[in-house]
């Protein structure tokens, strides 16, 4: 590992639980700005399971789930610290073939935060569970897993969809066409749907797709400029932390052997970058709250990307969405779509039916 490497590591390293407050900040934001500059990743890094660039820190994040009072704090900063990113519709929304396409428009609900939503990108799931005899609320925050191997970015057949160098998965606004499969092939059915925006507008907006994808980048933003998640940096209780992945995973497995918790995340779906440790077992948990669309379970999940047909879509779709990556990002290019800091393409800035579950083509 070269020298920026072990300062990135070594900026990254979190103290003790619990003691963020307690923190050379300064320091920690100092070497976290030297290492965002060698944060910016290529597009579909994580196809097939492809291993991070040298120089690279694949970070995770752990949430104690006895902290979490459910304030909304972090849903308020990441709604803050996103906004920019937020879908702007264009209306009329064009007709869609078949016509059992519907249309998914929460421009008029953007203040939903009861479930994801392409302005929600965090929620929190409150469940009442008995613990010895006595009856206990947990609030579990909820947001994109960030999975090591994420079938989103493995199997999107445009390259929308990829995993940047630290860890993060992230949609690339400017090449989705908002055909779903992203969050066909999630576990949790992250990731969410706006119509009336992208460019598929722009393309066959009546066969070519029905908007772009949403869901939590984790603040690459943030994290490129030296700075914390704004869910970790707003939280008043401290219930998450960050850092290498490997720092992350043992400190989780510490706190559940100290407190007699249970984990989430750590094999789930092949491993995430999303680690829970909470007083109770997952299932009463889940068994506790909603589910449905924009409200994910807690549920054990089988690694999608280790079944042989998943596994050979990936490897063998990957050049051929790699190509898609590239000719949609020549046709934003031509149409005046800007750059993206992170992938092909520059970001899509641009709706009268209610939200749609069905799938588009495309």
């Amino acid at each position: 590992m070269d020298p920026v490497s072990h300062a990135h590591a070594a900026a990254l390293r979190v103290a003790p639980h619990g003691t963020w407050s307690e923190m050379n900040r300064r320091t920690f934001l100092k070497t976290m700005a030297v290492a965002g500059a060698l944060a910016v990743p290529g597009a579909g890094a994580a196809r097939a399971g492809a291993a991070a660039p040298a120089g690279r820190v694949e970070l995770a994040t752990l949430l104690d789930l006895s902290r979490c009072v459910g304030c909304g704090e972090c849903v308020a900063a990441c709604r803050e610290s996103n906004a920019a990113k937020f879908p702007e519709p264009v209306r009329p929304f064009p007709k869609m073939y078949p016509a059992r396409v519907k249309a998914e428009d929460w421009s008029a609900r953007r203040d939903e935060d009861g479930r994801l939503t392409p302005y929600n990108w965090l929620t929190i799931q409150t469940a009442v569970v008995e613990k010895d005899g006595q009856e206990l609320e947990v609030h579990i925050p909820r947001r994109c897993m960030h999975c090591v191997n994420p079938p989103c970015a493995n199997l999107c057949p445009w390259g929308a969809a990829y995993k940047r160098a630290d860890g993060a998965v992230r949609i690339n606004e400017a090449i989705c066409l908002g055909g779903a499969k992203c969050r066909d092939v999630c576990p949790w059915e992250i990731p969410q749907r706006q119509t009336g925006v992208g460019l598929y507008l722009d393309l066959l907006p009546a066969l070519a797709g029905n908007g772009v994808m949403y869901k939590c980048d984790r603040c690459h933003q943030r994290l490129d400029a030296g700075q914390l998640p704004a869910c970790i940096e707003a939280c008043p209780m401290e219930v998450q932390s960050i850092g290498p992945r490997e720092d992350i995973v043992a400190r989780a497995r510490k706190l559940a052997a100290e407190t007699g918790g249970f984990l989430y995340g750590l094999d789930e779906n092949g491993g995430t970058n999303t680690i829970y440790v909470s007083p109770v077992p997952f299932e009463a948990l889940d068994r506790a709250v909603a589910h449905g669309p924009g409200q994910p379970h807690l549920r054990p999940v089988a690694d999608v990307m280790a079944r042989d047909e998943a596994f050979a879509a990936a490897v063998f779709g990957a050049p051929l969405a790699g190509l898609a990556a590239g000719l949609l990002t020549a046709v934003r290019g031509l149409r005046g779509g800007g750059k993206d800091d992170a992938g092909p393409g520059g970001p899509a800035k641009g709706p009268e039916n209610g939200p749609g579950e069905e799938n588009a083509h495309g």
